[in-house]
């Protein structure tokens, strides 16, 4: 009988083999040991790698949760973010002045961010998940059902029953809107524009952030001679750029990019994505707790969407492990409550903080520029108030988990 349960149940069940669905698992095998059985759930585990040639900027704090896991090391071409500029301009002003810079370093010799490949990352994160013994199923979760102190999942290898649920299936989540967990927010009828240029001259490392009328022009280095690009437009008119020829889009590219890194030309694919803020009213139901999408999903202006859902990640697992280790019931109300309270401010923080900077810096108004660049001009004679923006950014302010701190749990 013993070894037939064993078949059936686990401790935990994640709906998500994305960053923080992956990152979830590890982190709680790791903290809990062999005996603590963790399923992650996701149709994708059964198609070929992703070729996702997009990259995430990952925040000092995100850096210290992936190295503490045991993924950082296996991240080929990690590059380092070693300052920014920012600038506050009309599409055809022949100078971009910078109206502020950030020196890129949270600690001596500890960048405040690094920019990294998705799909190396995946892979990484999935070596890793096989390599500490989780369960990787791919299946999607079709319904669960709480019955007393489990929860029983269905999806088409049958039922499993778990402890709890982890819904880390993205910003449209099933298992949000089967347990009836409303959200709130916009759209901001824009889209940002993600694509790699290469360039001539190398980048050293700098970041560059443009904001023009329609929105921001991020330009974020990857190792060699290339960046990321990440524009933001009026929802149509990234619609009528995404699909321009080749040589047009290079046009349109260029001339905001500029020339100062020399001659550049467009790598791979461009992909348009649809912008907006939506914000789970509740992380937790009943023996359910939402991370990453699921839970959030803010304006790309600040580069921080992938790093607050390993912020979740993070404060979750040291909720977890904490109760485990107490014997509590890690699935308990009260538990998940302590989570719910540490990542809502902070989620509500940064949505409302990424909204603004949307909203400030999408207006044509003269007058309105004037006053946002007098703001830059001021901030960046702060080095205090830009310290604590950095910190800020890189997760590394306030009530911060173990993981985060580059702690084993």
């Amino acid at each position: 009988m013993a070894e037939q349960r064993s078949e059936l149940s686990a401790d935990v069940v994640i709906a998500g083999a994305g960053f923080a669905g992956l990152a979830l698992a590890i982190a709680l095998r790791q903290g809990l040991g062999a005996e603590f059985n963790v399923v992650v759930a996701d149709p994708m585990l059964g198609r070929p790698p992703s070729d996702d040639a997009r990259s995430s900027a990952i925040a000092a704090g995100a850096r210290r949760l992936l190295e503490t896991i045991g993924v950082w090391s296996a991240v080929a071409d990690a590059q380092p973010i070693l300052d920014m500029v920012v600038t506050d301009s009309r599409l055809g002003d022949a100078v971009k002045p910078v109206f502020l810079t950030f020196a890129g370093e949270v600690e001596p010799g500890e960048p405040f961010a690094h920019m990294v490949e998705n799909g190396r990352l995946m892979a990484a994160l999935a070596a890793k998940a096989r390599e500490v013994g989780v369960a990787l199923r791919a299946s999607a979760i079709d319904s669960f059902e709480v019955e007393g102190e489990r929860v029983s999942v269905i999806n088409r290898d049958g039922a499993l029953t778990a402890g709890l649920l982890i819904a880390a299936d993205g910003a449209r989540s099933r298992l949000r809107e089967l347990a009836g967990i409303p959200t709130f927010g916009w759209s901001y009828g824009q889209a940002a524009i993600v694509c790699t240029v290469a360039h001539e001259r190398d980048h050293g490392g700098r970041a560059e952030e443009h904001f023009l009328p329609a929105g921001p022009f991020a330009i974020l280095p990857l190792t060699g001679r290339r960046s990321s690009i990440v524009w933001t437009e009026e929802a149509r008119e990234a619609e009528r750029i995404g699909a321009l020829p080749d040589d047009l889009f290079h046009a349109e590219v260029e001339q905001r990019f500029g020339l100062h890194l020399g001659e550049i030309a467009v790598e791979g694919p461009r992909r348009v994505h649809p912008l907006g803020l939506s914000v789970a009213r509740a992380f937790v139901a009943e023996r359910l707790a939402l991370v990453g999408d699921a839970a959030h999903v803010i304006h790309p202006i600040a580069g921080q969407g992938l790093n607050l859902g390993l912020r979740d990640v993070a404060a979750l697992a040291e909720t977890i492990v904490d109760a485990v280790r107490l014997g509590l019931d890690f699935g308990a109300a009260h538990v998940l409550d302590r989570y719910q309270r540490w990542r809502r401010f902070d989620t509500m923080a940064m949505g409302i903080a990424t909204d603004g900077l949307n909203r400030l810096f999408s207006k044509r108004s003269d007058a309105l520029r004037l006053v946002r660049d007098v703001g830059l001009g001021l901030v960046d004679r702060l080095p205090g108030l830009k310290r604590l923006f950095i910190r800020e950014a890189a997760g590394l302010v306030g009530d911060v988990p173990k993981l985060l701190r580059g702690e084993a749990l």
